[in-house]
């Protein structure tokens, strides 16, 4: 009798263990992310004000995001092979040498660090999606819960996380950066080196996760069987997602999402918030981006059930992005004084909000749609969406803050459309397929 009452009592306390490993590890993955992106983000936001010889910060930008986007085409297959775990710590590598090349920025040591960067880029976040939404799965297993709920609870968990690198990073630019007379900018050598540091404790951080076992183990070992019919079923696994209609019909809105995270890095920081707020300013700026970011996306994930929930949120986020949007190309004028200051923190605090509705919402719609391909599904977001950011790099220095309003808005109609379009017509078998 006691051996029988001592084994439930074993199997319940495995079961515990392997629930609170899987959240934990989502709160590692989530606090790697915000270690290296803290960092990455600033100098993201900084690059086309502090290296505006020949537009290097802007054009190295560009180049990054182009190589991130061809990258993205074989990301999944390097996922597959390395396991999630191993291109996470992989890919924080090319982070660690673009943010260590601002230390001497030039066009011998930004462009490579900005071509590897699109590499490293592609895989660690292929492995971010497999990752999260792999643990999200298991946690739910675990629990007998409803994996939608528990992908839109980790999602929005980890982007909640993830976006409050905005306002870290750009409060440590803010503390460390200062204005001087003649329009030069003292202290980016001091911040660039904290950067660097702060890259190295996330990478060593990613260290500790634990591996991710079952499909995800079982997709590794198959695809290490062949070279050649890796490829092969690379190849017919992009096919087949461009083929499927649910995929097509998310394409424009992952573009979008690219788009409105170029205008921030590119557009919004140049000429909505350096005219009034200064260089040093643009760390405040993207400080309360980041902070209405994060809050969203935690109260987005936390409400995130399913397709109809998603439909709900998402349309939310694009109303309040048009707003804004209509909002700029009608009423902008550069203004000083308080209301100078005012208006780029209201804008900003309502992009932040539609940028955590985007990233949260379209994580959880991939996990949820397409867990057979999860590798391929996140691949396919992350191709779209740098292929939009680089767009918006090479085109950012030839034309007008309306043009790119005028294009964005079109860009933010269709792709609300084709979203709406897939909720309409295909969410009973979504939802199906989903329970």
């Amino acid at each position: 009798m006691a051996m029988d009452e001592e084994a439930p009592l074993v199997e319940i306390s495995k079961n515990e263990n392997s629930i609170v490993n899987h959240e934990k590890d989502v709160y590692i993955l989530s606090s790697a992310f915000l270690l290296i992106f803290l960092a990455y983000g600033a100098a993201q936001n900084l690059e086309s004000t502090i290296n505006t010889e020949g537009n290097l910060g802007t054009i190295s930008l560009g180049i990054l995001y182009l190589s991130f986007m061809f990258c993205s085409i074989f990301a999944s297959l390097v996922v597959r092979k390395l396991g999630s775990k191993n291109a996470l710590i992989l890919g924080t590598s090319g982070y660690w040498l673009f943010v260590a090349a601002n230390l001497m920025p030039n066009w011998y040591t930004m462009v490579p660090a900005s071509l590897y960067l699109g590499f490293a880029a592609s895989i660690i976040w292929v492995g971010q999606g497999t990752y999260l939404t792999s643990a999200a799965c298991s946690h739910a297993n675990d629990h007998i819960l409803n994996e939608a709920v528990i992908i839109g609870k980790f999602n929005g968990v980890f982007w909640g996380m993830f976006a409050s690198h905005q306002f870290v990073g750009n409060l440590v630019t803010l503390a460390l950066m200062r204005d001087e007379e003649g329009g030069s900018t003292s202290g980016t050598t001091v911040l660039f080196l904290v950067f660097v540091c702060t890259v190295t404790l996330g990478a060593v951080l990613m260290c500790f996760l634990s591996k991710r076992a079952g499909k995800e183990e079982a997709r590794q070992q198959d695809s290490s069987a062949s070279s050649v019919s890796s490829v092969a079923t690379l190849l017919k696994s992009i096919i087949t997602l461009l083929q499927d209609i649910r995929m097509l019909l998310i394409i424009p809105l992952m573009a979008y999402s690219g788009l409105q995270q170029a205008f921030v890095w590119a557009e919004f920081t140049k000429y909505i918030v350096q005219p009034t707020m200064g260089e040093s300013g643009v760390g405040g700026a993207m400080a309360v981006y980041g902070v209405f970011d994060a809050i969203c996306s935690l109260v987005a994930g936390h409400f995130t059930f399913g397709l109809s929930s998603i439909s709900i949120i998402v349309s939310g986020g694009a109303l309040v992005q048009g707003a804004v949007l209509v909002w700029i190309l009608l009423a902008h004028s550069v203004t000083a004084g308080a209301l100078g200051i005012l208006y780029p923190l209201l804008v900003a605090a309502l992009w932040g909000i539609g940028d955590g509705v985007l990233n949260t919402q379209l994580s959880a719609l991939l996990g949820i749609l397409f867990k057979d391909d999860m590798e391929g599904a996140f691949a396919q977001l992350k191709l779209w969406q740098s292929f939009a950011i680089a767009i918006v790099f090479f085109l950012a220095p030839y034309i007008s803050l309306q043009t790119m309003l005028v294009i964005m808005f079109v860009a933010l109609c269709f792709s609300a459309l084709g979203f709406l379009f897939l909720t309409l017509k295909v969410e009973r078998a979504f939802s199906y397929r989903a329970a």
